[in-house]
């Protein structure tokens, strides 16, 4: 017996997760899925009537009177489907009500048609009386009510499930937007260093290495501006992008930034968030580079750790020791958009399923520590298209 209105059209976003599971909701076709659960319903109904009635033998005028209450019986739950769906539009009293008074017409012309039929086949002068009627209610009442129970059942399921979406959708694209505010963070904090060491450069009339860090800056925010900013890129990426950055830099500071790499090859396709290492450099420039005659060195390290990328970006500068010294308490204070903008991202990229350390050696420097879930695919990415 079907139990949904088949002129109801498919939910907005009621395949957004199983899509995103790569499996087809029964329901996502409510057309077809009505015909469908109609079609199987009343052919199971007929099959058990069928078997029940012919077990002390087959007999036609037995087989008959199944065969027309099952034939009824789904043209009336046709009817009953149109007059719900209206129903379903009105305010929820009158809806209630309208719908317990059409299940009662429904189930005495349901019991009126199986009194005929019976006294037609059965009697040698057919007619209605009111204790066929009466004996035909019961059963009657029982399936449309069935009937109507599993309609409503269903259409409320139905509009959980797209309430539940909606809201899937809604959270995705308040996560898109605060990943793309944190990443839209780092390029005015980035480019006033920037265009101030330029200008210093205009200043002092050294125009050649004015030009050279405008040409680096321009291929840095080219690069920026080309990614999405909730979308994550590879780890040989992340890596080039802070080369250029690095490159910008060592034009302010020369040989008191002294940067190094090492990169396991096993994790260069590996993705994560793009610019996620370079407010950690950021943060060492300012914290160990800066403040020392003799500069410092930092150096990234990416390597695989079983199933996790473990990312490590640490320098030789005075770490936490000299913080009553400093201007600001220490490297865990920052600016308030690097350490915490890199925490935020992570919990919005992967929930609790990653690993953010920081620490400062007894013999000085800082350093910091991200574990997250070796992937190849960019996840983030795919699930706001689904959204779209």
């Amino acid at each position: 017996m079907a139990t949904l209105a088949p002129p109801s059209p498919p939910l907005d976003h009621s395949g957004l997760r199983a899509r995103v599971l790569g499996a087809r909701p029964f329901f996502e076709n409510k057309t077809r899925a009505f015909w469908t659960l109609q079609a199987v319903g009343w052919s199971g109904y007929l099959l058990l009537r069928g078997v029940s009635s012919i077990s002390n033998g087959p007999q036609l005028d037995v087989i008959i009177p199944v065969i027309v209450e099952a034939i009824v019986g789904y043209c009336l739950t046709l009817l009953l489907s149109t007059l719900y769906g209206g129903y379903r539009r009105m305010g929820r009293v009158p809806g209630v009500l309208l719908a317990i008074a059409t299940l009662v017409a429904a189930t005495f012309l349901y019991a009126v048609i199986d009194a005929f039929t019976f006294s037609f086949l059965k009697e040698a002068s057919p007619g209605l009386s009111l204790t066929l009627v009466l004996g035909s209610v019961f059963l009657n009442f029982t399936v449309l009510a069935g009937w109507s129970a599993l309609y409503f059942g269903i259409n409320f399921y139905l509009i959980v499930e797209q309430q539940i979406d909606e809201l899937k959708v809604l959270e995705m694209q308040a996560s898109s937007a605060q990943l793309a505010m944190l990443r839209y963070q780092l390029n005015p904090h980035f480019l006033f260093n920037t265009l101030n060491s330029i200008s210093t450069l205009v200043l002092l009339k050294q125009t050649e290495r004015a030009n050279a860090m405008l040409s680096r800056l321009s291929s840095f925010l080219r690069y920026t501006l080309a990614n999405e900013p909730t979308a994550h890129v590879t780890v040989a990426q992340e890596v080039e992008t802070l080369k250029l950055y690095l490159e910008i830099e060592k034009m302010r500071f020369e040989e008191r930034l002294r940067p190094s790499f090492e990169v396991d090859p096993r994790v260069e396709r590996a993705r994560l968030p793009s610019l996620l290492l370079q407010p950690l450099v950021e943060n060492a420039i300012k914290y160990a580079v800066t403040p020392q005659e003799e500069g410092a060195e930092i150096s990234v390290l990416v390597q695989l750790a079983g199933e996790r990328v473990r990312i490590a970006v640490s320098d030789t500068g005075p770490g936490l020791r000299d913080a009553s010294r400093a201007p600001t308490p220490s490297h865990a204070l920052s600016t308030g958009v690097g350490l915490t903008n890199i925490r935020e991202r992570l919990v919005q990229a992967y929930g609790p399923n990653h690993r953010f350390d920081t620490r400062s050696t007894p013999a000085g420097g800082f350093s910091v520590e991200i574990e997250i879930p070796f992937q190849l695919d960019d996840v983030n990415r795919d699930l706001n298209k689904e959204a779209a």
